[in-house]
């Protein structure tokens, strides 16, 4: 008898929800992380002494709260702070936006701006919640290949959308930052609407909508994960490099290490993204033909990128000075205009990096002071776009000198920036691939476009028999949301 009935290749959060689920079912189960820390990119590491850091994914809303039901991850320490107020957007001349969980607050902010968008916008978050509804029916089932009332936002831009509701630049451009978050296209791109959807269904502390900062970082996410997994029986190998899947006689039957240790497996979950899976650890004679070009024709270069931060101090917004204050407990939105964050998008597709990028930016320390020594912090920013493929020169070659044209336009709202930087880690799309095995860099495994959604994504379910596929490349799509290594783990107890 075998040893392990299912190996799960990459220990990300999806292949943990997968393997914690199978070891729940009495299967025996074996992760294997090539890194030397779990969570793939939902991991918390110490870059500097005192500071603990979000490396990649910093933020948790998508998350299924069955999976969090299901595999007892409070039990295990999982916590979330609520964000609140959610947005601070300052503006060049020294005006800003505040958003806040509470709608009524919002309601009397937005009408600052505009008295039309304050009575339309109770509504408009209203239709968010019926289109989330329908969502929900389908994120932990098998992927369908049409989907009824959801054509405005796979059809349309994050813009139109937008212009059904809104009369203000100023709240569509905050607004609007969601729909191109990790996205391969600007606020005017078609599809981008569905991005906005896509960033807007979690259920973070049980409200729609609602992002949060977890205690420890997103490695305590992860770490909760394979707790519960563990706790059932699965075992969890680190520094482990998969080098390639087993395949005998058309099924796949283990997998081989750097170093040709072969461990057998009655079946193979792969939390890779398709390319990595399918043009990696396979031999592509082992694929059909039209499958392989399928996959070489699978759209995964990412446009993102982020920086971290050690900070001294707090930033100082020139449009709302004093610290410590909501502004720096919010997510800080640098993009006056959708025009602004459409150009920078225009500059990505012609293979340069943004000379003005659109910028998200969190202070995690605000929420759980145990990520900084005492008085100093930890900033996240996250920005678009970047491409993987530059044209004319290297991301190696542009790394350190975009990352000071990032601090120059954070000066612009922050004029104390400089002052306060300690330490900066710089990831670029290019980074991000080597770091974190996500080919292209791309934060979703693939475009979340019309055509590479619900069924056009590809199967838990894979060409080779007893190899499945339970990362963000599957069916609903990228997020820490945990609900594709869920659907994988269902595939292989249905088969």
């Amino acid at each position: 008898m075998l040893k392990w009935d299912v190996i799960v290749v990459g220990g990300g959060h999806n292949g943990l929800v997968a393997a914690a689920y199978l070891a729940r079912a009495g299967r025996r189960v074996l992760v294997l992380e090539r890194r030397e820390l779990l969570g793939g990119c939902a991991v918390t590491e110490n870059l500097w002494p005192g500071f603990r850091v979000s490396t990649a994914s910093y933020l948790v809303s998508l998350l299924r709260d069955e999976i969090v039901r299901d595999l007892e991850l409070k039990r295990f320490g999982y916590h979330v702070y609520p964000k609140d107020p959610p947005f601070f957007t300052p503006f060049p001349d020294g005006r800003h936006l505040f958003m806040w969980q509470d709608t009524a607050r919002t309601v009397a902010e937005i009408a600052r701006f505009s008295k039309h968008d304050a009575e339309a916008f109770p509504t408009y978050d209203a239709h968010l919640e019926t289109l989330a509804e329908r969502m929900d029916a389908l994120l932990l089932s098998d992927p369908p290949a049409a989907v009824d009332g959801l054509r405005e936002v796979l059809e349309s831009s994050a813009e139109e959308f937008l212009d059904r509701w809104f009369e203000s630049p100023e709240i569509k451009v905050t607004l609007a930052t969601d729909g191109v978050i990790g996205a391969n296209g600007g606020p005017r791109t078609p599809g981008t609407a569905y991005v906005l959807l896509h960033h807007c269904m979690g259920m973070a502390a049980g409200r729609r909508g609602l992002w949060g900062y977890v205690r420890g970082g997103m490695g305590a996410l992860s770490e909760a994960i394979a707790s519960s997994a563990r706790s059932h029986g699965a075992e969890i190998g680190v520094n482990a490099t998969v080098e390639r899947v087993l395949v005998r006689d058309g099924a796949a039957r283990g997998v081989v290490l750097a170093g040709g240790e072969e461990i057998e497996a009655g079946a193979v979950l792969s939390n890779l993204d398709p390319r990595a899976t399918f043009l990696g650890l396979l031999d592509e004679r082992q694929l059909p033909p039209d499958f392989v070009s399928k996959m070489r024709a699978y759209r995964c270069e990412g446009t993102s990128m982020k920086m971290n931060l050690a900070l001294d101090a707090l930033p100082e917004f020139r449009a709302l000075p004093g610290a410590p204050g909501p502004q720096h407990r919010a997510t800080i939105h640098l993009c006056p205009s959708i025009d602004y964050v459409e150009r920078a998008w225009r500059e990505a597709q012609a293979g340069s990096p943004s000379r003005n990028p659109m910028l998200e930016i969190g202070i995690p320390s605000m929420y759980d002071p145990t990520l900084a020594p005492p008085g100093k912090h930890v900033m996240s920013v996250f920005l678009q776009y970047t491409p993987y493929t530059l044209r004319g020169s290297t991301w190696d070659e542009l790394r350190d000198s975009y990352a000071e044209r990032v601090l120059d336009l954070i000066e612009e709202y922050a004029p104390n920036i400089r002052s306060i930087v300690l330490h900066r880690q710089v990831l670029t799309p290019l980074d991000l691939e080597r770091r974190f095995g996500i080919t292209g860099g791309n934060i979703f495994h693939g475009e979340l476009s019309a055509d590479q959604l619900f069924a056009n994504r590809p199967g838990y379910v894979t060409p080779v028999r007893g190899l499945y596929l339970c990362g963000s490349g599957t069916h609903p799509g990228g997020g820490v949301m945990g609900a594709p290594g869920y659907s994988a783990a269902r595939a292989v107890l249905k088969q």
